[in-house]
């Protein structure tokens, strides 16, 4: 790298990190790439290795061979402990990191809406290690069972996922198909129909972003599948034994999972950075901080002003792009471009030969030909040569078979 160059450090290699990454490889700028992580998650399929449908492998690949052809670009591993905006410095635990030139990609976190212990006893789904922790415990509910009687036994094969949305939606069919499938194999002391998967929404109907009939399909669709598909139902509280569900009782559980909504990362406040609803960066149309116009936000953390920018996959590509030709442009005195979001779709599998796709917000259709099209969508989308051959193996497996081989508990017992 060239001392001669502006030097442009990206905090985080998610979607907008390395989309920012990819765009800027081609200008003359110095990149400094940073993450606590030495891998990409690809979030859209994070519920799979929850429900022991991919390894975590393959739906992760290493930062340092995805830039590997981006002579400009430059990866350190560490964790970020403050930024200073004045001075322009990002302090890490490696040092700190001069810069010109700032954008920030640290994606979202689990927002829990002040719900009395959802925070202590329930799973978020927001990185690999959720996954992966979510899965191990989903198993060993199963081995515990094997030595229960009654109540105790019946909390441990309850399943509670709070939130309608897609990850809820989806992580709910493909538990109960776990259920169904291979654990009722591996588990023939147990009675399957004694398990249950219960999906809480608070709203009026699941998946809220999509048409109601879409909506509506998946809610029966779930519920075909054995899926409680519960609307209209808060919850009220969290413990160590399940949820109080408003007007309900206590549902006995022990397991919780919140999937019920995400907001921007607390530490931006204490970064200097001014936040709005649900702690994201309040930034300006072209994606800059006002009190400081050389940091960038982009992704899940950013809400322009005046525009839309809801907090999935494609949205954060587009603003890393955006953020990553805006500072180009500042670069050679040009006039910036002002963020506007391209809603080019949204889907979500439901389960076995079933989903819902609304393109364009326009166009809307479920079943077979959604599930088709959400598959081949998440096979070409989907990071490395070798994750996408794994997940095809591991997909036909799941459909031919009913088998799934991630079923692993990798974590030291007891947890």
């Amino acid at each position: 790298m060239s001392n001669q160059h502006p030097t442009v450090v990206i905090i985080g290699a998610g979607f907008g990190g390395l989309w920012a990454s990819k765009e800027l490889s081609r200008a003359e700028v110095d990149v400094v790439l940073v993450d606590r992580h030495n891998y990409h998650t690809f979030f859209p399929l994070l519920y799979q290795v929850a429900a022991a449908e991919l390894a975590p492998g393959d739906i992760a690949h290493p930062v340092r061979k995805i830039i590997r052809r981006m002579d400009n670009v430059r990866f350190t591993l560490a964790n970020v402990h403050h930024v200073d905006t004045v001075h322009k410095r990002v302090a890490t635990d490696r040092g700190d990191i001069a810069y010109d030139y700032l954008i920030v990609a640290t994606g979202s976190t689990t927002r829990y809406f002040a719900v009395p212990g959802a925070d202590q006893h329930s799973f978020p789904l927001r990185t690999l290690e959720h996954a992966v922790a979510l899965r191990n415990h989903i198993l060993r509910q199963f081995e515990s069972a094997e030595y229960l009687t009654g109540t105790a036994q019946e909390a441990a094969l309850t399943f509670v996922i709070v939130g309608g949305g897609p990850t809820g939606v989806e992580f709910s069919g493909a538990l109960q198909e776990l259920i169904n499938g291979p654990l009722a194999k591996d588990h023939p002391n147990l009675r399957m129909a004694d398990a249950r998967v219960v999906l809480l929404e608070a709203g009026d109907r699941l998946l809220s972003i999509y048409p109601p009939r879409l909506s509506r399909y998946a809610a029966r669709r779930l519920t075909r599948m054995g899926v409680e598909v519960r609307l209209g139902t808060a919850v009220a509280a969290v413990d160590p034994g399940g949820v109080d569900v408003g007007g309900s009782g206590h549902l006995a559980a022990r397991t919780v999972v919140w999937t019920a909504g995400v907001g921007g990362p607390p530490e931006l406040g204490d970064w200097g950075i001014s936040t709005g609803s649900g702690g994201r960066a309040t930034v300006e149309p072209e994606l800059y901080v006002a009190a400081a116009p050389d940091v960038f936000v982009v992704g899940d953390p950013a809400q322009p002003d005046g525009t839309s920018s809801p907090m999935v996959a494609q949205n954060a590509t587009q603003q890393g792009t955006v953020a990553a030709r805006n500072i180009v442009r500042r670069i050679r005195g040009e006039t910036l471009l002002r963020y506007r979001y391209r809603d080019l779709g949204n889907m979500a599998v439901i389960g076995r030969n079933s989903a819902v796709v609304h393109l364009f917000g326009r166009i809307a259709f479920k079943g077979y030909p959604a599930w088709v099209l959400w598959l081949g969508l998440h096979l070409v989308k989907l990071i490395g040569f070798r994750n996408r051959i794994a997940a095809v193996l591991s997909w036909s497996g799941d459909y031919l078979f009913r088998d799934r081989v991630a079923r692993l508990i990798t974590s030291d017992y007891p947890e």
